[in-house]
């Protein structure tokens, strides 16, 4: 078990730097010149900043070194822990300090409301007898997958707050600002574990054991819920995992339409200032909570289904 667990450290730090590494080219590749961005404030058809000037803030900040010198210095930065400083906001780690909570919040409302909304339609899609009935609760999860995240937030804000006045319709301000944007999230994700879990209901209904428990006389709901649900939560799970990068990329479009400072608005504004420390900080945060979910979910697979303990103790060659 301790070889897989250095394994599975040693990938996320694969991914980590490969993930730092894509981001730094692509950030290179794009047409523009970060110091003319930088000297104009974001608008280079408005700048008043002289040759000298820009020139300047491009030796201040290393943009007149060589790529690959640049390149190398940020990644050595980066392994004693220093993010950085970003033009326009200052200390990296600062920044994403200051924007993340208020991310995570809407994230994490997201996440509990999909595993609770998903999972509980695909329990009750898969209950249901009638079969009609089934099959349409069933097809539904794949509709709300193809539901572009902006769309649903424009009409949630319609319907909730311009018509209902329920919730408001911008800002950061108390748990009431949260719903709708969490909900705009959840929207995604709740189709997604439905789609994923009730699959996997449907797979374990016909697995031999479900028929031994059904031989014994055990209740047809304790068959669902402690029997087939058990095993079939596994792909969820790891889904749920997934998510959770999902839901930090969609911050970027909610957090826009709903007017929230998060890291979502914070990684827009870096896109569109060419801000690289920045940039680079958001990857390297966003990449390190997928890695570390990822972690957490291969962690809890064991607790779930035993067989999978056994088969890790095998390839470390230890005990678990």
């Amino acid at each position: 078990m301790t070889r897989y667990l250095l394994g599975r450290l040693a990938q996320a730090v694969v991914v980590l730097w490969a993930a730092y590494t894509l981001a730094f080219v692509i950030l290179y590749a794009l047409p523009g010149d970060p110091a003319t961005l930088i000297a104009s404030g974001g608008d280079p058809t408005n700048s008043t900043a002289t040759p000298q000037q820009i020139a300047a803030l491009r030796h201040q900040y290393g943009f007149d070194q060589p790529v690959i010198v640049q390149y190398l210095h940020h990644l050595g930065a980066l392994l004693t822990g220093d993010l950085g400083t970003s033009p326009t906001t200052g200390p990296v780690g600062a920044s994403l300090a200051h924007a993340l909570p208020a991310t995570a919040q809407i994230a994490g409302l997201g996440l509990a409301l999909s595993i609770v909304a998903g999972g509980g339609w695909a329990l009750l899609a898969t209950y249901v007898r009638v079969g009609w009935l089934r099959q349409l609760m069933l097809s539904l999860p794949p509709l709300g997958v193809s539901v572009p995240s902006f769309w649903s937030a424009l009409l949630l804000l319609q319907v909730f707050s311009f018509r209902l006045r329920l919730f408001p319709a911008f800002g950061n301000s108390g748990f009431v600002s949260l719903v709708l944007p969490a909900v705009t999230l959840a929207i995604t994700g709740t189709a997604i574990i439905a789609q994923v879990f009730g699959r996997g209901l449907r797979a374990q209904e016909s697995e031999p054991y479900i028929d031994t428990a059904r031989a014994k006389g055990v209740g047809r709901g304790r068959v669902h819920l402690r029997h087939a649900a058990r095993n079939a939560a596994l792909p969820s799970l790891t889904i749920t995992g997934i998510l959770v990068g999902n839901f930090l990329g969609g911050a970027v479009v909610t957090e826009t339409v709903f007017s929230r400072t998060g890291l979502g608005q914070l990684t827009a504004q870096a896109v569109t200032q060419q801000d690289i420390p920045l940039v680079l900080g958001v990857v390297v945060l966003g990449s390190a909570i997928v890695v570390t979910c990822s972690l957490i979910v291969d962690l809890i697979y064991p607790l779930l289904d035993p067989r999978i303990a056994r088969s890790r103790t095998e390839l470390g060659g230890e005990p678990a």
